[in-house]
């Protein structure tokens, strides 16, 4: 095990960081965004907690823009992980960052293969759980990630 100086690892509520207004350069949150009922909330305290002229990464599982290819990926990630809230699509996730007057620098939406079997797996998806899972997932395994880097402007 490696020793890293000057890193601290807190727990906390990403709602409510427990951290001063500007703290950070830098603040990220990677494919957690669909597990939370109010992701608004949490992009709005990372921004608070964001420096102006600080970076902020995103990374989430997007959702189709048709509203029945959406419900149906929802359905069957919940049924896989029962901790999904909604996976948002691609422009749900920049209205977030509009109103929050964030700077989209860059983005890119990458396709992930992935196999049914050890993505069911990965959530621990078992038994029942497992085979309700299985008969509502989308005939094309593969999932679609939006990679954002944003901006908070400068006062």
């Amino acid at each position: 095990m490696r020793e890293v100086v000057g890193l601290e690892l807190v727990e906390g509520d990403a709602t409510a960081l427990p951290f001063e207004r500007a703290s950070f350069d830098l603040v990220t949150t990677a494919r957690t965004l669909h597990h939370i009922a109010r992701p608004e909330l949490v992009l709005a305290e990372a921004v608070r907690v964001l420096r102006p002229g600080g970076t902020l990464l995103i990374v989430d599982q997007l959702a189709s823009v048709d509203p029945i290819t959406a419900i149906e990926l929802n359905r069957f990630e919940r049924a896989r992980d029962p901790s999904t809230t909604r996976v948002l699509a691609d422009v749900d996730l920049r209205g977030l960052f509009e109103s929050n007057n964030l700077v989209l620098r860059r983005s890119e939406i990458v396709r992930e293969p992935r196999d049914l079997e050890c993505y069911l797996d990965l959530a621990g998806c078992h038994g029942d759980e497992r085979e309700l899972a299985r008969a509502l997932a989308p005939s094309d395994a593969s999932a679609e990630y939006g990679w954002y880097v944003l901006q908070k402007p400068r006062l």
